[in-house]
């Protein structure tokens, strides 16, 4: 009997190799799925009309004036994308101590809140909490000295809070990493008549070294004092996690969010396994660099690696990504 012979009968037969010849048999049994609508897309805007800044350190990613991110709704909705989160290059002259921009009803995330809305009403809308975009520090909170102030910075995140709510910002996400926000914010909407405005707490955000292109994007990094570290999480650290979206939950949330994603796809699926809720999935700026740049460099397949990484935060239990990615996967998906 020769040794293949022999092989072949101590396995059964059996050739796992064989489901995989055809594209059609990969695709009947294929165990993980991506869709449009697991999609979700972080756009930046920006003051003007009709003006487009390309972010030199995220290829390919713009930041739109208020009427391009209408145009950049209408795209996303017609592609099934179900949800666009904003995040906004603030005015340098508009960046204060306190952030107290954040609060202002005519902000200009606001504004851009209520244009989409009005023009694409379908297209589920997240508002980011968070005073970095407005600080001149560059810290997600007030400070006093070197210390970021919990409680009084909780206090302008639920002002914040509320003008989206009343632009029309569907989803309130909280991405600051200040103890008892989820509560207080909840307690406010509800107060204030937004009980059906959904709570997407960040609660397992990490202090990450992948947010440099982002805080580009928003101007903040070059006004960055010192570190996030006393308030963001340590990323040699899982049982945080576990405690940060236990209190986050207890508080109100609705939904949870991993920040960055590919670097704690162990906690994407820790947290799916442990708590019966959404988990969402944040593939950030710098995830999305390092494939933008090895593509341009022709060290990456773009397209192949983009799928490639947004299906590993499916299999790992992940309801939706949020994703720069998103419309240029959906036209992907959708042929």
């Amino acid at each position: 009997m020769s040794w293949e012979k022999h092989d072949m009968d101590f396995l059964g037969g059996r050739r796992l190799r064989r489901p995989r010849m055809a594209g059609w048999s990969r695709n009947l049994v294929a165990e993980t799925v991506l869709t449009p609508s697991d999609l979700i897309w972080p756009i930046f805007v920006i003051e003007g009309h009709n003006e487009r800044q390309p972010v030199a350190t995220m290829p390919g990613v713009e930041r739109l004036s208020v009427d391009l991110a209408v145009e950049a709704a209408k795209a996303a909705h017609a592609e099934g994308i179900p949800a666009m989160a904003l995040f906004p290059n603030t005015d340098p002259s508009k960046r204060t101590e306190d952030g107290a921009e954040a609060t202002n009803r005519d902000n200009l995330v606001c504004r851009t809140l209520s244009a989409i809305k009005d023009a694409v009403p379908e297209i589920g809308l997240v508002a980011d909490v968070a005073l970095d975009p407005y600080t001149s520090h560059g810290h997600d909170g007030v400070m006093a000295g070197e210390e970021i102030l919990n409680d009084e910075t909780v206090s302008i995140l639920v002002k914040q809070a509320l003008v989206q709510a009343q632009s029309g910002a569907d989803v309130i996400a909280p991405s600051d990493m200040m103890d008892g926000r989820i509560g207080a914010i909840r307690g406010a909407l509800d107060d204030e008549g937004f009980e059906k405005t959904i709570l997407l707490s960040y609660a397992a955000k990490y202090a990450s070294a992948f947010y440099g292109p982002f805080r580009d994007a928003v101007g903040s990094g070059g006004r960055l004092k010192g570190t996030k570290l006393s308030y963001q999480m340590d990323p040699s650290n899982a049982e945080d996690a576990i405690r940060e979206v236990e209190q986050d939950l207890a508080e109100g949330a609705d939904w949870i969010m991993v920040k960055p994603g590919m670097p704690y796809l162990d906690i994407c699926r820790m947290l799916k396994d442990r708590f019966d809720v959404p988990v969402f999935a944040y593939q950030v700026s710098g995830e999305y660099a390092m494939i933008a740049h090895a593509a341009q460099a022709g060290i990456l397949d773009r397209e192949a690696a983009m799928a490639e990484s947004l299906m590993a935060f499916k299999r790992a239990g992940c309801s939706g990504i949020l994703t720069y990615f998103a419309l240029d996967m959906a036209r992907k998906v959708n042929g």
